[in-house]
């Protein structure tokens, strides 16, 4: 399965304010890009802490792109998938909408309740890792569901976690014309954090967008 990470960030790294509110860092643009990159993936992939900040429905907004989708043979929009180790979704959540399919990967300590609920509202749930998601061990389960290309929109956590497990394939990163600092505010990658055997990265493509730029690299 071919992971891409994509994101938008101020020029001092941050993806939101120490609040962890939704700020917009790109414009029009940049949107469309995104939009793109959700219309030809089959999955889009966030952490639950973007859930409870944004409440996203990470479905895609063109009609155009929803009916190129269709025309593959494809359903309108791509799949949702929720990272949540401390089952923390609501059932009322966007991305358990029926506008997509839904899959929800939680430790095996998941409370069997809370699975029920997520099920009661459509989810997949995907059980793997004792007392956290092993990352690894549920995304061979999604590619078993016949997602081959996921989308991850974040928050810093999960793109963390997914680097520290090595499967990130491609960043693609939006640099925004601001600046938020904050030590307590959102980085790209939060976490534990490297002190040595960092990621190595291949720069592709460099490309002004709106007022920022976009940057794009593979991972090594």
């Amino acid at each position: 399965m071919r992971v891409v990470v994509n994101s938008a960030i101020s020029a001092d790294g941050k993806l939101s304010t120490r609040e962890r509110t939704q700020v917009e860092i790109s414009g029009p643009d940049d949107f469309d890009r995104m939009e793109r990159i959700r219309a030809e993936s089959d999955a889009v992939m966030v952490g639950v802490g973007t859930v409870l900040a944004d409440d996203p429905s990470l479905t895609v907004d063109s009609d155009s792109l929803r009916e190129q989708r269709t025309v593959r043979g494809e359903p309108a929009n791509p799949a949702r998938v929720v990272a949540d180790s401390r089952v923390r979704t609501p059932p009322d959540a966007g991305v358990l909408d029926d506008q997509a399919e839904s899959y929800l990967l939680v430790s095996e300590a998941a409370p069997p309740d809370f699975v029920a609920q997520m099920e009661e509202v459509g989810a997949t749930v995907i059980p793997a890792g004792e007392s956290r998601v092993d990352l690894a061990t549920a995304f061979e389960a999604l590619a078993d569901h016949g997602i081959d290309q996921l989308m991850v929109e974040g928050g810093g956590e999960i793109i963390y976690s997914l680097f520290e497990a090595e499967l990130v394939d491609r960043l693609s990163v939006f640099v925004g014309p601001m600046i938020i600092g904050g030590r307590e505010a959102p980085t790209l990658a939060d976490g534990e954090g490297y002190v040595s055997d960092f990621p190595e990265l291949e720069l592709e493509t460099v490309e002004r967008v709106d007022d920022g730029v976009v940057l794009r690299y593979d991972v090594r």
